[in-house]
């Protein structure tokens, strides 16, 4: 069960990133559905998972974008729809080594109010997963989930207003690198996780650190993951791919180990192509990968964790 963000991506590609007042040619562009939680749970779908997306699109072309890819997918979409809004979009920039540039654009009136869920669509779920865009409706799906025992993962890249609300109520909270320090104004990652868990009760604090793989910590100790080395095209998705493979293996009852492994194969497989879901391979080419594939130097080695 997946509660946020959808966007329509228009992917510029770049040679190298313009600097600025200059003029930069661009080599191509591509229109492409994208968001953290609808691209997660096209991912979770992919892999056979039954899947439930709830957000917001307005009656234009974007939005049938998304709604053709849902229905394509087999997710089960409880979309409520804005006439004459505009659905959320995004431009990004991708240079030759692959690495994207957001600029983000939203309506309000794209924004999923508390009234606009229903208890039933969450509680009967195995998972939920929320980014906290929509932070107040976020926090009420997070808070009916906690009540019915169903487990909360959160995707989030920013301190929203009212967060709080809903970090108490996120059990596998996995941020992107720089929010643990800048929420817990503590500069060294470790100890930012390891109050952003303490703080939120969380039973695991996460970051991802794009090459550097994924630093966790669930109460006790810290566990690393190293990235695996492929040839980039596209970062885009990465992280929601990562979040995607996390649940996946959740839900199949793996090790924490195998679950971060598994995330992040599936995400450096992604990065090989364009786009938020260009490259969503199947479960066998995921693990052929994690098994053996070539990887990043670790960042995190065992002595930095046991000092942890």
């Amino acid at each position: 069960m997946g509660v946020g963000l959808n966007a329509t991506d228009t992917l510029i590609n770049l040679a190298a990133y313009p600097e600025r007042g200059s003029k930069t040619e661009y080599r191509g562009q591509a229109l492409m559905p994208g968001g953290q939680v609808a691209t997660t749970v096209i991912a979770c779908q992919t892999w056979g998972l039954s899947t439930r997306y709830v957000g917001k699109l307005a009656d234009d072309a974007a939005g049938q974008l998304h709604r053709d890819a849902f229905a394509k997918a087999g997710v089960e979409a409880r979309l409520i729809e804005v006439p004459a809004g505009v659905s959320p979009q995004s431009l990004i920039l991708v240079d030759a080594g692959g690495e994207r540039t957001v600029l983000c654009r939203r309506d309000e009136q794209m924004v999923l109010n508390p009234a606009e869920l229903q208890r039933e669509w969450i509680v009967n779920a195995r998972a939920l997963h929320v980014d906290g865009h929509d932070t107040a409706a976020a926090a009420l799906a997070a808070g009916w989930a906690r009540e019915a025992g169903v487990p909360v993962i959160a995707d989030l890249d920013d301190s929203y207003p009212g967060v709080d609300a809903l970090l108490e109520n996120v059990d596998y909270l996995i941020v992107s690198r720089d929010l643990p320090c800048r929420l817990m104004k503590e500069p060294d990652l470790q100890s930012a996780l390891r109050k952003m868990q303490h703080r939120y009760g969380s039973k695991l604090a996460a970051a991802t650190l794009g090459p550097d793989g994924v630093l966790a910590w669930d109460g006790k100790r810290f566990h690393h993951c190293a990235a695996y080395r492929v040839p980039v095209v596209d970062t885009t998705g990465a992280g929601d791919i990562f979040h995607a493979g996390f649940i996946y293996g959740l839900l199949q009852g793996w090790p924490l180990e195998r679950q971060m492994e598994f995330g992040c194969a599936a995400a450096a497989l992604n990065c090989m192509a364009s786009g938020a879901r260009g490259g969503i391979e199947a479960p066998y080419a995921i693990e052929k990968l994690r098994s053996s594939g070539a990887r990043y130097e670790i960042a995190y080695d065992g002595v930095n964790l046991l000092e942890a």
